[in-house]
């Protein structure tokens, strides 16, 4: 019997399946007894027959998406708003129900698995621990990466802020920590929803590097973004999310060509740059200072013709 080599029986590992998932969310309507104890008891005892009677209405957020993520790919999630993005990943994540269909992982998924965990009134060094701990990291592994943690984060770029509480932290402060504190272990699936859209340019190009290195470690990503760039310069697969549909799953190029022929946007490409001027003709002589002119006409302009 022949034996093979590592190479020829290696094969693409899945590390998430969703097999025809429908995600539906069910929002309260105006029906009769609208905040009454005794309805919302009645609505949760016999939901499906007082549904409509209580005005409940069915928000369809996903609908039949199917596809199986491996391991070592980056894969970004667009669509327009609303069309299910986020919705997807919190399932994925587990933090979400489904209404039909199954999603089956491999390993632990993590939706920048801290946010729960951290809290505003300790200071970032406090939550950096804290993180690092809800992740599963143990005290001497925070310890090892904390500076790194906090270096990659640039909190203390403009003074001592990591050891502030939370609260005194700008939005985009509190979320480049808590994707640095996410960032810093190695996750099997890391869920990613809108991360790469905070903090300048330097930040981003660190949290693109890093979701290379979590690809090469034969992890799985998943980016949601609004930003075209980002998703290029990240991913080599797309999946396109549209009211609720998967439209599109390809390789990344293809698929943002038609996601952006869909929106309206333009193909992001250098612009042209502007075509140089032809060089002004050389000054006639006679713009260079008056000359005598040969007397070839009687005054009135009329050219002599001989009788």
């Amino acid at each position: 019997m022949a034996e093979h080599t590592p190479e020829e029986t290696s094969e693409k590992i899945p590390t998430v399946i969703a097999d025809h998932v429908d995600i539906v969310y069910r929002v309260n309507g105006t029906g009769a007894g609208r905040g009454s104890a005794t309805a919302a008891l009645n609505r949760i005892l016999r939901r499906g027959k007082t549904e409509k009677a209580s005005g409940v209405r069915r928000v369809h957020a996903v609908r039949d998406v199917s596809f199986v993520a491996y391991k070592g790919e980056a894969i970004g999630l667009i669509g327009t708003n609303g069309s299910g993005k986020s919705t997807l990943l919190k399932a994925v994540a587990g933090l979400l129900p489904v209404e039909n269909g199954r999603i089956y992982t491999g390993g632990q998924p993590s939706l920048l698995g801290v946010n729960a965990a951290l809290m505003n009134d300790l200071t970032g060094e406090r939550n950096v621990h804290l993180g690092g701990l809800a992740m599963g990291m143990s005290r001497e592994q925070i310890r090892e990466r904390y500076q790194e943690i906090v270096d990659f984060s640039g909190i203390n770029e403009k003074g001592d802020f990591i050891t502030l509480p939370m609260r005194t932290y700008s939005s985009g402060m509190a979320a480049r920590l808590r994707f640095s504190i996410a960032a810093a272990k190695d996750h099997d699936v890391l869920l990613i929803d809108e991360a790469l859209a905070t903090g300048d340019r330097s930040f981003q190009k660190r949290s693109e590097a890093r979701i290379r290195e979590l690809r090469k470690q034969a992890g799985t990503v998943f980016l949601v973004s609004h930003n075209n760039k980002s998703i290029r310069d990240t991913c080599e697969r797309v999946l396109w999310l549209e009211r609720g549909e998967l439209r599109m799953d390809g390789p990344t190029e293809e698929v943002m060509k038609e996601y952006e022929a869909f929106t309206g946007e333009k193909t992001a490409k250098p612009k042209p740059k502007p075509k140089p001027k032809p060089a002004a003709a050389a000054p006639k002589p006679a713009a260079a200072g008056p000359e005598p002119k040969p007397a070839t006409a009687p005054e009135g302009g009329a050219t002599a013709v001989a009788p």
